[in-house]
C-alpha cells in the first residue's frame, strides 16, 4: 500500500467531512438555531467515538483496516444522504452522530495505514504527507461548501459532499486487494483496562498536549462561523476565512520535513501553542475580512505542524502492536473535551457573546504551553 493511495483515501472523505461540518453549523443557524443548539449539534459529532474509539483501535490492530475503513465511509455517506432527504433541525442531531462516528473510525484507519507504510523512521514523513492531505481538504472543503451554500443551497451542498464519499467508497472497493494486504500490526494481548496507556508517562504528556491543540483547532472551526454570522459575513466569506486557515496549514506542512530536521520538536510544539493562544485572543478585536483572513492564516501556521509531530511521537512511544489503540485512546480523550466544550462555549457565546469564547481558548493554549515547557 503506497503513501499516494493513503493520500487519496484521506483527501476525499475529509473534504466531504470538513465541508459538511461547516454546512451543519450554517444550516442550523439558517433554520433558526441558537449558538447553544449549534454547540449541541457539533458536540454530538464526538459522542459515539468518545465511547468506542479505543475498542475500534484494538480491533483495527487485530484485524486490519479494510472493513473498518469501508464501514466508516458508509456511515458518513448515510449521514449526508439523511440530511438531504430530511432537512430539519431534528435531523441534524442524528446526522452529527452518524458522520462523527463514521469519520472517526475512518480516521483511525488512515493513521494506522500511514504508520505501517515503510520503516519506523519513515513515520514523520508519512504523517507529514497525511497531514498535507488533511490540509488540502481542510482548505477545499470549507471553501467549496461556502460557495455551494450561496449558489445551490444548504441541502444540495450536503449532496455535493455525499458525492465525495461515493468516490471514496468506489476507490476503497477498487483497491480492495491492496488495502486488505495492509494487515495488522504486531500481535499483542490486549489489556482489559482501557486507560492502561495513560499509565505510561510519555504517552500521558503526548495526550495532554495533543488534546489542548486539537480542542482549540476544533473549537475555532465551530466558533468562527458563529462569529462571522454575528458580524454579518456571508457563507462564502466565512468559507474563505476558514480556507485561509487551511491554506496556511498546507504551506507549513509542506516545509515541515525540512523544519523537523533542524529544530527541536518539543520547542516547536511550545512555540505553536503560544502563537495560537495569542492569535485566538485577537480575533474578537478584528472585524475586517482581510485581517480575519490574516489572523486565520497565522493560526494555521501555529497549528500546522503539530499533528504530524504528535502522531509520529505517539506511535514511537506506544507499546508494540498497540498503535491503533493509542490513536483510539487519543480520540477518546479528544472527544471527551469536544463533546462538552462546544456546548459550554455555545452557552457562553449565547449569554456573553463570542469574545469570551476566543479569550478562553487563547488562555487555555498559553497555559498548555507553560505546562509543556515545565514537562
Amino acid at each position: 500500500m503506497s503513501i499516494t493511495l493513503i493520500f487519496l483515501l484521506t483527501i476525499l472523505p475529509h473534504m466531504a467531512f470538513a465541508g459538511a461540518r461547516v454546512t451543519l453549523s450554517l444550516f442550523a443557524l439558517h433554520l433558526g438555531a441558537t449558538p447553544f443548539t449549534v454547540g449541541i449539534i457539533i458536540s454530538l459529532i464526538a459522542v459515539v467515538p468518545m465511547v468506542y474509539s479505543v475498542r475500534w483501535g484494538r480491533r483495527i490492530d487485530r484485524t486490519g483496516i479494510y472493513k473498518p475503513m469501508l464501514l466508516g465511509a458508509a456511515l458518513v455517506l448515510a449521514a449526508l444522504l439523511l440530511v438531504f432527504a430530511l432537512p430539519r433541525i431534528e435531523t441534524l442531531f442524528a446526522v452529527s452522530v452518524l458522520a462523527g462516528s463514521g469519520f472517526m473510525l475512518y480516521h483511525i484507519c488512515v493513521n494506522q495505514a500511514a504508520a505501517l507504510v515503510g520503516r519506523p523512521e519513515d513515520r514523520a514523513r508519512n504523517f507529514s504527507v497525511l497531514a498535507l492531505a488533511f490540509s488540502t481538504s481542510g482548505f477545499v472543503g470549507p471553501v467549496t461548501a461556502g460557495f455551494a451554500i450561496d449558489g445551490i443551497g444548504h441541502r444540495n451542498t450536503f449532496l455535493l459532499c455525499a458525492g465525495f464519499m461515493v468516490a471514496t467508497l468506489l476507490l476503497i472497493r477498487h483497491r480492495k486487494h491492496v488495502i486488505s494486504r495492509h494487515h495488522r500490526a504486531i500481535a499483542h494481548t490486549p489489556e482489559k483496562h482501557e486507560g492502561s496507556l495513560l499509565r505510561i508517562p510519555a504517552m500521558l504528556r503526548i495526550f495532554v498536549v495533543s488534546g489542548l491543540l486539537s480542542m482549540c483547532w476544533d473549537l475555532y472551526t465551530f466558533v468562527m462561523p458563529i462569529h462571522g454570522s454575528g458580524i454579518g459575513l456571508s457563507a462564502s466569506t466565512i468559507g474563505l476565512i476558514l480556507g485561509s486557515f487551511g491554506s496556511a496549514i498546507f504551506v507549513f506542512r509542506l516545509i515541515l520535513p525540512w523544519i523537523v530536521h533542524r529544530f527541536n520538536e518539543r520547542k516547536l510544539l511550545i512555540a505553536a501553542m503560544v502563537l495560537t493562544g495569542c492569535m485566538l485572543a485577537l480575533i474578537p478585536l478584528v472585524k475586517s475580512v482581510p485581517l480575519l483572513m490574516a489572523v486565520s492564516f497565522v493560526l494555521g501556521i501555529g497549528l500546522g505542524g503539530t499533528q504530524p509531530i504528535i502522531m509520529a511521537m505517539l506511535y514511537a512511544k506506544a507499546p508494540p502492536g498497540r498503535g491503533a489503540e493509542a490513536v483510539g485512546m487519543r480520540t477518546l480523550l479528544l472527544n471527551i473535551t469536544q463533546a462538552g466544550i462546544p456546548m459550554i462555549f455555545g452557552a457562553l457565546g449565547a449569554w456573553m457573546g463570542m469574545a469570551p469564547v476566543f479569550i478562553a481558548m487563547g488562555t487555555a493554549l498559553l497555559a498548555g504551553a507553560w505546562y509543556a515547557r515545565r514537562g
